[in-house]
């Protein structure tokens, strides 16, 4: 059962990306375990043209995070995220990246974890642009296809028994995302569907032997459909169990955020810029929120919420 791996850049071709991975490799050394792109970037955007996004899998000691108190806050609430740019001739390549060890990878993709945040993320297109061996690009592939078997197992049960394949997806990441404090578009999973319509094919098929006979496909009118085999009483409970998922994620997506103030460089005007882009709504850090971050931006968040910058 073979990952369908995403195209897209690779290091041998994009130097912005070669610069980004000389400027981690400088960081980590031989902690260094795989470093994986995803977003906008992979999906055709231009590297110097905003901000690429990375995941970096690390051995995680102390070289990864010499802060304890944020190390520690790593362990307990994964990932980290850091802020990076490389010079790359007359012009800067920026980057935030996500950092975690390959073991908390596994564990995030996996049906172990009631959150979506990781297996909801990695169930979409992502390549690995370096690993440290064969062996490492072999778990990663592996924990992408159990990403797309966990969501597509906890989504069936919450969307209609059939319908098209690109339908079927669309509706699985539109619960994901649900799960998070979002500024993208309502229209976002309908737009990654879309686009990534041959890799949710291929990931589809991928997958059919390890749902055990709970999904089949058939064309219909030159599209291709799904048919879902789903227990009653998983359809009952379903709406429940993605009901505490939003509650879950959003709480956690906040926790994030405040955590994101101190291990990334420039977080506020990180935050304003993204929310500010994908709402298409001006969004200003007051004075008082740079000065006591911890005490005033629960206050921003609620009247950035109201507005409708995220939800």
């Amino acid at each position: 059962m073979t990952y369908p791996a995403a195209p897209g850049p690779t290091l041998d071709d994009t130097p912005a990306l070669a610069a980004l991975y000389a400027a981690l490799e400088a960081r980590f050394g031989a902690g260094l375990q795989a470093v994986i792109l995803y977003g906008s970037c992979l999906r055709g955007g231009d590297l110097l043209d905003g901000l690429v996004d990375l995941y970096v899998l690390v051995d995680p000691t102390p070289r990864a995070e010499p802060r304890l108190a944020l190390r520690l806050a790593g362990r307990a609430l994964p990932p980290n995220v850091y802020y990076l740019e490389a010079p790359l001739g007359p012009d800067t390549v920026r980057c935030k990246y996500a950092v975690l060890s390959l073991r908390q990878f596994e564990r995030g993709t996996g049906p172990g974890r009631f959150e979506s945040y990781l297996w909801g993320r990695f169930a979409q297109p992502v390549k690995v642009i370096w690993a440290d061996s064969p062996a490492t690009q072999d778990r990663l592939h592996a924990a992408f296809l159990t990403a797309g078997e966990t969501l597509l197992r906890r989504a069936l049960p919450a969307l209609p028994p059939e319908g098209a394949v690109e339908a079927l997806w669309q509706g699985a990441l539109a619960l994901s995302y649900g799960t998070e404090l979002r500024a993208e578009r309502k229209t976002r999973a309908a737009e990654l569907a879309g686009h990534g319509r041959d890799f949710y094919t291929a990931m589809t098929r991928a997958l059919l032997p390890r749902l055990g006979g709970r999904l089949t496909l058939h064309a219909h009118d030159g599209t291709l459909c799904y048919k879902a085999q789903i227990a009653p009483s998983a359809r009952r409970i379903a709406p429940l169990l993605w009901g505490l998922r939003r509650v879950q994620g959003k709480v956690l997506s906040v926790a994030r955020l405040i955590k994101g103030l101190f291990t990334f460089e420039g977080g506020l005007d990180y935050l304003a810029w993204k929310l500010s882009r994908h709402s298409g709504q001006e969004v200003v850090i007051p004075d008082k929120v740079r000065r006591r971050p911890l005490i005033h931006i629960w206050g921003l968040f609620w009247q950035l919420y109201r507005r409708g910058v995220f939800h």
